[in-house]
């Protein structure tokens, strides 16, 4: 089965289910995409001592868009209007969550490469100045 057959079975609801299962998936992805992503925002930060804040961010932009990407492929499948119980609501509700988790692992992601950046320039600077200061020595 190709990853396009794939994501249009899940989309629609699966084997089993009604039109609203889809939509449900589609939202827990995306959800758990934006906790993903708040999370390695809090070890960017510091708050977290466990985990890799890259790993995070790459893990929450990775659901993110498998989030949306479902939301978006249940929402062109989907036949029926709002209120027809096909789900297109919670697909609509979906589709910010994923973008959200997207930002947040973004966001994580550039805080991290700055505070490495920041870490080598401190080690830099801690090199000169430890050696300027055994070369100024009596």
């Amino acid at each position: 089965m190709s990853a396009a057959e794939v994501l249009t079975v899940a989309a629609e609801g699966g084997v089993i289910g009604d039109g609203r299962t889809g939509a449900n998936l589609a939202l827990g992805v995306g959800l758990t995409g934006v906790i993903t992503g708040w999370l390695a925002l809090a070890r960017v930060a510091g708050r977290i001592s466990t985990g890799n804040a890259r790993t995070g961010a790459m893990s929450a932009m990775a659901v993110g868009l498998l989030g949306t990407a479902l939301a978006v492929v249940h929402l062109a499948t989907s036949s029926g209007g709002p209120g027809t119980g096909n789900g297109m609501v919670g697909a609509i509700a979906a589709i910010p969550l994923g973008l959200i988790a997207m930002a947040f692992g973004r966001r994580a992601l550039a805080r991290s490469r700055a505070a490495e950046g920041n870490g080598d320039r401190l080690e830099r600077g801690r090199e000169f100045g430890s050696a300027s200061h055994e070369s100024s020595g009596p």
